[in-house]
């Protein structure tokens, strides 16, 4: 029950931190998305967590 409770930790910072770089990101919104899906999906790969490039993606427009 701990490791979710990290797990989320984890999850819930790089959340706030992806809102706050949206916030100040001098790029086009696209090209914003395209990055925090390759972060989310890096960060999937090395912690073994399993998500479908459709969850990937809704993640980066939920974050938007």
């Amino acid at each position: 029950m701990k490791a979710l409770g990290y797990i989320g930790a984890i999850i819930g910072g790089a959340v706030a931190g992806a809102t706050a770089a949206l916030l100040f990101a001098p790029e086009k919104g696209s090209e914003t998305r395209s990055k925090i899906q390759e972060a989310v999906k890096d960060f999937c790969e090395k912690h073994d967590i399993k998500l479908s490039c459709k969850q990937i993606k809704e993640i980066a427009d939920d974050i938007e």
